[in-house]
């Protein structure tokens, strides 16, 4: 089981995380999407797609971009679409 913690919350927890390039990535089912504001912020990988971002709101903190995921990957990101992964102080157990 992978867990995602930040700020004293359990943000994601899933037994069926996909490994990219060394992230978890948790599929959205699995999140607890209170603690996800949607940000404007997008980045571009060549071989994944355009990532959009989350910013992490837990107890009046707020972690900026923390949380990223693809709407619509590249065919070979597929396994990755309705997945997010963290980053940026978000502590990742598995």
């Amino acid at each position: 089981m992978a867990t995602a913690r930040w700020n004293g919350a359990v943000i994601a927890e899933s037994d069926q995380t996909e490994m990219v390039e060394g992230n978890h990535y948790f599929p959205l089912d699995s999140v607890h999407v209170q603690y996800l504001r949607p940000s404007d912020t997008t980045t571009v990988c060549p071989w994944k797609g355009t990532a959009s971002y989350y910013t992490l709101h837990v107890d009046g903190k707020e972690n900026i971009d923390a949380a990223w995921f693809y709407p619509e990957p590249k065919p070979e990101a597929a396994q990755i679409k309705d997945y997010v992964a963290f980053w940026n102080g978000v502590e990742i157990t598995a």
